[in-house]
């Protein structure tokens, strides 16, 4: 690893970042033909919250947040602090005084593949934030690591400058170059939904809409009577 850090990495149009922060996750993801998830082991600390906002990356090593400080001075409004490490780590490395100097800068959440810790403090805050773990243990300040490159989390590259959309369902990566399809794709796939689910509300059934009595059928699927089924039950 370099130990570098970049500074005024470009990024997402503010604009339409705040177009991606209508949608949740899981119609984004869908949109954007399933990719771009961090993985299920991100979870928020609180319910009900969703924030969409530009990345700064950091890459740290495991039980050191030295690089996270360096990163503070890197966001601007409008950003979300994307943290991970060279290797698993679940010590509390991002905490409330992090979250206070982030927030007067206008950073909009944080999301860690490291332990957090003050949850109680950050929810009274109202500072968003999703981790891997919670966990009391502190970190060192002591090795380099690198801030604005593209790091990898679970299947997913982000890289500075992309658009993180976070919500109950989890964390995804919009890239920067694909905000505008992913807008336009999200509102095709948000009316679809409406109309789907107007036919929920009037009876019809998924079975119906989506042909998949046809599929039953082909994939040898039958249907038998109780009365009939003996040896079935």
């Amino acid at each position: 690893m370099d130990n570098v850090i970049v500074t005024n990495p470009p990024r997402a149009a503010l604009e339409e970042v705040d177009a991606l922060a209508g949608f949740g996750v899981a119609t984004v993801h869908e949109a954007m033909g399933r990719t771009g998830l961090l993985g299920p082991e991100l979870r928020p600390i609180q319910a009900d919250t969703r924030i969409a906002g530009t990345a700064v990356t950091v890459l740290s090593w495991p039980g050191d947040n030295l690089m996270i400080h360096a990163a503070v001075e890197q966001c601007r409004a409008g950003d979300i602090l994307v943290v991970t490490t060279t290797s698993a780590s679940w010590d509390g490395a991002f905490g409330e005084l992090f979250a206070t100097a982030l927030a007067h800068r206008g950073v909009r959440g944080v999301v860690t593949t490291t332990g957090i810790r003050d949850t109680a403090e950050l929810r009274a805050m109202g500072f968003p934030a999703w981790s891997a773990a919670v966990h009391a243990q502190g970190t060192v300040k002591a090795t380099p690591g690198a801030v604005n490159v593209p790091v990898t989390i679970g299947p997913t590259v982000v890289s500075p400058g992309d658009v993180v959309l976070a919500d109950d369902d989890g964390v995804l990566c919009i890239p920067r170059e694909r905000t505008t399809a992913a807008i336009e794709s999200s509102r095709a796939r948000e009316a679809k939904e409406a109309a789907t689910r107007e036919a929920f509300e009037a009876g019809q059934l998924g079975l119906d809409r989506y042909g998949l009595r046809e599929v039953l059928e082909q994939l040898g699927v039958r249907y038998v009577d109780a009365a009939d089924a003996g040896g079935h039950r």
